[in-house]
C-alpha cells in the first residue's frame, strides 16, 4: 500500500504537474518509513514479541506522518489572512540550509502547504494521506495487541 501511495504521489508530481510542498515531502517520508518497516517485517518474519516491535515501529512512523498531514490540514483550513507566506522550494532549501533547518522550516509549513491543488471525494491530498496513515496505524496496533499462540519448541 505504501509503495502504491508513493507511486500516486510521483504520478501527481511528474504527470499532473503538482509541485509538492515541504509538508508533502515529509508525508512521503512517513510512507517510505512505514513501507520500509513493513518490508523488513515481511522479510524477517518475526513471531510473538518481534511482531509487536514491528507493529510499534509502524505506529511510530505512520503516527509521525499523520501529525504532518494534520498540520497541513490545519494550514489549509486557516482563514486567508492567517495563512503564512509562501516559501522557497524544498530543492532550494536543501541547497542553502543544513538539513536540520530544512526540517524545521518544513514542519512549520508555508503558504504553499495551505493551497489545495487537488480534491477527490471532497478530501484534499493531506486528507487522503491522513486516512491512509490511520489505516497503517490500525494495522500496527493490531500487530501490537493481537494475541499470539506460543510456539511449542519441543514439537519442532
Amino acid at each position: 500500500m505504501c509503495a502504491a501511495l508513493l507511486a500516486v504521489a510521483f504520478y501527481m508530481e511528474h504527470v499532473m504537474g503538482l509541485e509538492p510542498c515541504p509538508l508533502c515531502w515529509l508525508q512521503r517520508f512517513g510512507f517510505m518509513g512505514a513501507g520500509l518497516v513493513s518490508l523488513l517485517g515481511f522479510l524477517h518474519g518475526p513471531q510473538g514479541f518481534g511482531n509487536r516491535i514491528y507493529g510499534f515501529l509502524l505506529v511510530v512512523t505512520a503516527g509521525a506522518g499523520l501529525g504532518v498531514a494534520g498540520r497541513q490540514l490545519w494550514l489549509q483550513n486557516l482563514p486567508a489572512d492567517q495563512v503564512p507566506a509562501c516559501g522557497p522550494s524544498v530543492d532550494y532549501l536543501l541547497d542553502v540550509l543544513p538539513w536540520v533547518e530544512v526540517l524545521q522550516t518544513a514542519l512549520k509549513g508555508t503558504g504553499d502547504c495551505a493551497e489545495v491543488m487537488w480534491r477527490f471525494l471532497g478530501l484534499s491530498i493531506p486528507g487522503w494521506t491522513a486516512v491512509f496513515f490511520v489505516l497503517v496505524i490500525v494495522v500496527g496496533l493490531v500487530m501490537m495487541f493481537r494475541r499470539y499462540k506460543p510456539k511449542n519448541w519441543l514439537q519442532g
